[in-house]
């Protein structure tokens, strides 16, 4: 099968001439479709420039990134994103933040003056799925941390993106809500079989989310291993605990960590 996201031998810089600082080196990997990546590697190794050359917000600098059989050169409307902040808008309601991303990616902006119940529906549909009924119309800063991320993942499916990017989402929240929140995405996951790439430090959270972690050097970064996750689904987080879970951990870290 044709995967949805082709990178071959793709390189990435900032700035231009003397000023210029390689950010990716000759980077080949597949995602196919519904399968979950999960990016991980010290520091300042490239995580989050990957993701902005998938979803075409940075060009590359050689090589081709090909999403559904198209060079991408130019940003991609079938990206969602979700970031460590939520930057929910403190002025709008919960589930019009959801709605925020249809007023402005073409079709639903057109629709969505005539169809705004019809809209407002799916994003309240979306935000019960995720824990937050009853939340519907709080404002941000009504709602904890974990529900604003939870806020923050249904804003960036709304628009039923092929590929959904989260960098970093869980990072600022304590142990517990993270693990909630691990369980959440796993489920959107399995309900919505999107395609997910996720950039984060948490190895634990890597392996238990992803089909496939990727592993990445020190600036500029390469991946220096691609490591298939055999740890069957549904996961629930006992598995976390489990010899087999905690020695693939441990063999990323020693990767990760072995770098000088």
């Amino acid at each position: 099968m044709q995967p949805l996201v082709v990178l071959d031998t793709v390189s990435m810089i900032y700035g231009k001439g003397a000023q210029a600082v390689p950010a990716i080196e000759e980077i080949s990997l597949n995602i196919h479709r519904g399968e979950f990546i999960a990016v991980v590697g010290p520091s300042g190794c490239g995580k989050s420039s990957l993701m902005k050359l998938i979803s075409g917000l940075h060009p590359a600098a050689a090589g081709d990134v090909v999403i559904d059989g198209v060079v991408v050169d130019r940003p991609l409307k079938s990206v969602g994103m979700a970031f460590q902040n939520s930057n929910l808008l403190p002025w709008r309601s919960c589930v019009d933040n959801v709605l925020l991303p249809l007023e402005i990616v073409p079709p639903h902006r057109q629709r969505i003056r005539r169809e705004k119940a019809a809209y407002r529906q799916k994003a309240v549909e979306l935000l019960n799925s995720v824990g937050l009924t009853g939340f519907t119309d709080k404002f941000p800063w009504q709602l904890s941390g974990g529900m604003q991320q939870r806020a923050s993942i249904c804003r960036a499916l709304i628009h039923e993106p092929e590929i959904l990017m989260l960098d970093e989402p869980f990072g600022a929240l304590d142990a517990f809500t993270r693990e909630e929140l691990w369980c959440t995405l796993r489920d959107v996951h399995a309900a919505r079989g999107v395609t997910v790439m996720l950039v984060t430090h948490d190895l634990r959270e890597a392996v238990f989310l992803a089909d496939t972690v990727y592993v990445m050097s020190n600036r500029p970064g390469r991946i220096l291993k691609r490591c298939a996750i055999d740890l069957p689904r549904p996961r629930d987080l006992e598995v976390t605990y489990t010899p087999e879970f905690q020695e693939i951990v441990h063999e990323l870290r020693s990767l990760i960590g072995g770098q000088h």
